[in-house]
């Protein structure tokens, strides 16, 4: 299994199953160098979807009670872990990354942090399930990564921008159910 991709790139790799043993294994390494609860961490993102060809990056989901007081404990344990806060700017969401060497060039793992319960991890959840319940939503939501890929991808950005309307469809789901 290789992760991994460099600034602004954008690929699409075949599914494999050793990407729920590396989450596993780095959610163990998180636990212990934390006082999260294991309940607040949880794979998500395309790699947590069974079948699903995705970038090569390993997407984990973690939630603390109040964003707006990060515990500097917690931003040791996740430093001690290889994990550094990124300059993402997200509603809601602090970002932290895991890269595959101290060039700071090819993250291999993203930390979404987010309000435990809040929002925006019901919604990254559900998406999640919704997707591993749902064969036919999911060949379509590779099919969009796919149609952006051929288009000859321009980054990051522009390829979450491409995806974001058939994301928030899913996310009005939840909403509905």
């Amino acid at each position: 299994m290789k992760l991994g991709l460099g600034k602004n790139e954008v690929k699409i790799v075949p599914y494999e199953i050793e990407w729920k043993d590396e989450f596993t294994r780095v959610k163990k390494e998180i636990l212990l160098h934390t006082n999260v609860n294991e309940n607040q961490i949880e794979h998500i993102g395309n790699t947590a979807i069974v079948e699903m060809p995705s970038k090569p990056i390993i997407d984990i989901l973690m939630g603390v009670n109040d964003l707006k007081v990060l515990n500097e404990e917690l931003i040791k344990g996740l430093k001690e872990s290889g994990f550094l806060r990124l300059r993402v700017e997200r509603p809601n969401e602090i970002v932290f990354a895991k890269f595959t060497d101290d060039t700071y060039e090819v993250k291999t793992h993203f930390i979404h942090l987010v309000e435990y319960n809040g929002e925006l991890w019901n919604n990254l959840i559900f998406f999640r399930d919704y997707l591993n319940e749902h064969e036919d939503v999911s060949k379509e939501y590779l099919n969009i990564k796919l149609a952006y890929i051929n288009k000859k991808s321009i980054g990051i950005n522009a390829y979450t921008d491409f995806k974001e309307k058939f994301v928030r469809n899913i996310f009005a789901k939840r909403i509905g159910e």
